[in-house]
């Protein structure tokens, strides 16, 4: 574990485990790399080095006040990869970090890179325009903030509860270990940020930058995905990646890769393998 220094000096926190070919994890909207401890430990045991950071204003690094948009969020994943020289990698990311993904592939090229995954993710655009009226009304997103600014905790224990993993859904037993883990990683990083977050995973539109990613690309996303809805988000990035292979899981919620981690892991690695 360790940190690095960017270039508007916010501290990066990252985790970096193991040897052999590196898997680079992007955590979702508003957690931390702990989010990706099943995966992890699942990768570093199969022989593979794992890192995976905190987004800034997200976990353990800095809280600053600005900087809260994908192409910062870009910026410093290619800082990190730079720092610890990964290369031939593969990059994994979860809701907004598959946005974030995304947005590193088409901005700093492929150079270090083997393969992606995209898991649950934003893109290629969240909110509703003309060009992409099957996507959520802005407002969606403006009550988000809202409810954000008026008791973030209250909020965050809200969509742990419900529409993330899915445990508002009949039939569904509710994990309250992992209500509280993502409200104890939600609650770490800062307010600002991830106030400033919505805006950035619901309004950017990553259309050009899946056109420009020629690496294989697994795009994986539950059908009963109540965050980031299926229909407006992996079909249309898989046509729009030039090499993406698109999975489905019927049932599966947005925070997938906790719940159905078995499922998820044994994938992932065979796609990497491949």
């Amino acid at each position: 574990m360790g940190t690095i220094t960017v270039d508007d000096g916010t501290e990066i926190f990252y985790k970096d485990w193991g040897s052999g070919q590196p898997i680079v994890f992007s955590h979702g909207w508003p957690l931390s790399a702990d989010d990706w401890d099943a995966q992890m430990m699942f990768f570093v045991q199969q022989g593979y080095r794992v890192v995976a950071h905190d987004r800034r204003g997200h976990g353990r690094s800095s809280q600053t006040d600005d900087g809260h948009d994908m192409d910062h969020y870009a910026d410093d994943l290619a800082a990190l990869t730079a720092h610890l020289d990964l290369r031939d990698a593969v990059h994994i990311g979860h809701s907004t970090g598959g946005g974030e993904v995304v947005r590193y592939l088409a901005r700093h090229g492929e150079a270090r890179v083997a393969k992606a995954a995209l898991i649950s993710a934003v893109p290629p655009l969240m909110v509703q325009t003309d060009a992409n009226p099957g996507g959520l009304p802005k407002k969606v997103f403006d009550d988000l903030q809202a409810q954000l600014a008026a008791n973030r905790s209250v909020f965050y224990r809200e969509v742990a509860a419900g529409p993330f993993y899915g445990f508002n859904r009949d039939g569904v037993e509710p994990s309250e270990a992992m209500i509280q883990n993502w409200w104890r990683q939600g609650m770490m990083g800062g307010a600002k940020a991830h106030f400033d977050g919505i805006v950035a995973f619901s309004q950017t539109d990553f259309t050009e930058d899946l056109k420009k990613i020629t690496v294989p690309v697994l795009v994986m996303h539950g059908d009963d995905d109540q965050v980031v809805p299926y229909a407006d988000s992996a079909p249309l990035s898989a046509e729009l990646l030039p090499n993406a292979t698109l999975k489905t899981y019927e049932g599966f919620p947005h925070g997938m890769p906790t719940t159905e981690a078995e499922t998820i892991n044994t994938d992932l690695l065979a796609f990497i393998r491949s």
